[in-house]
């Protein structure tokens, strides 16, 4: 499986990954802002989304398209 992040670096479990964008959480009124470290990361088994957890909020699920390797 060939997971890449907005810039085309590919990315592995374990990997720790840093926001592009502010982002929204669904079903919280947290927001996550731009540059916030993302650790530890799980692929899934769709190619596009990716399993993490913040300081704020535990398993997110975030777009790859959102994200950059740190």
């Amino acid at each position: 499986m060939n997971v890449r992040d907005c810039n085309g670096t590919m990315l592995a479990d374990g990997d720790s990954v840093t926001l592009i964008k502010d982002l929204k959480v669904k079903g919280s009124n947290v927001t996550l802002k731009r540059g916030t470290l993302i650790k530890g990361i799980h692929l899934t088994s769709d190619e596009e989304e990716i399993e993490g957890k913040s300081d704020k909020v535990k398993g997110l699920v975030l777009k790859t398209e959102f994200v950059k390797k740190a």
